[in-house]
């Protein structure tokens, strides 16, 4: 064994492949976030050449390695895979050690878990194979308005009159964009309106208990959803430091147990 173990998660997810790196203290040392693309295997290389350099570790530090995400078998160094579920879980707990209720936006779906105080799974939903409500809407939503996605966050806060969209539907809600931005409604205004379409989807898909975790690389890049969630549910959010890592975290969590 090395004298100085590291432990390691990555999460590959259809839109982004996210690598964490964690000391024997369980402290998150090095990091990693990339776009997929169309090479799983190379993506997660990358993303853990870069997450060991910044945790001024080797690849013979590694003491165990484990995989999650849409794709965890693609992972070369990983010596075993865990559910997105459970890895969530386990890297929501790390840091928030009570009974919570996990919010996690991803690319291509949306996640709730529910845990009780020890930080045993109670219940989970996920959202159906349409795309509302997830990072791929977003994008989508952002491309009919003409704009970079990573505008829409600070647009949105400037809204003084929101534009509330009446369907779930990516295709239809991309049909009402098109109508507002027709009838002379304000860009900011669409923007927030699509953030509230996001936020409505999820909050309806479970009830909240007390304490609320948001994670994932939509909630990373756009904290104002995390503002507006806090005024639908009239409930203080909690927010990991690095809320699109928490996959990752569980991951390496995991190997941790089994190094």
């Amino acid at each position: 064994m090395s004298a100085k173990p590291v432990y390691v998660g990555a999460d590959v997810g259809a839109s982004r492949t996210k690598v964490a790196v964690l000391d024997a203290d369980k402290n998150l040392i090095g990091h990693c976030v990339k776009k997929s693309g169309t090479n799983f295997t190379a993506t997660a290389n990358e993303c853990l050449a870069a997450s060991l350099e910044m945790a001024h570790a080797g690849q013979r530090d590694i003491a165990n390695a484990f995989s999650t995400g849409y794709g965890r078998k693609n992972v070369s160094y990983a010596t075993e895979s865990k559910t997105e579920i459970g890895c969530h879980a386990r890297g929501c707990y790390l840091y928030f050690p009570r009974a919570i209720t996990i919010i996690d936006i991803g690319g291509q779906d949306n996640k709730i878990i529910k845990l009780d105080d020890a930080g045993l799974r109670i219940s989970f939903k996920m959202n159906r194979k349409c795309a509302a409500g997830t990072g791929a809407f977003l994008e989508e939503m952002a491309a009919r308005l003409d704009l970079a996605l990573e505008e829409m966050d600070g647009l949105a806060r400037k809204s003084r009159d929101m534009v509330k969209l009446g369907s779930f539907c990516t295709v239809f809600s991309a049909t009402e964009v098109l109508e507002n931005i027709r009838n002379g409604k304000k860009i900011e205004d669409i923007a927030k309106g699509v953030f509230f379409s996001v936020i409505r989807r999820i909050v309806e898909m479970d009830s909240m208990t007390e304490n609320v975790v948001m994670t994932g690389g939509v909630v990373a890049h756009n904290p104002y959803l995390v503002t507006m969630t806090e005024e639908m549910i009239d409930k203080n959010i909690l927010v990991p430091e690095f809320p699109q890592l928490t996959g990752a975290i569980g991951a390496a969590l995991y190997a941790m147990n089994h190094g």
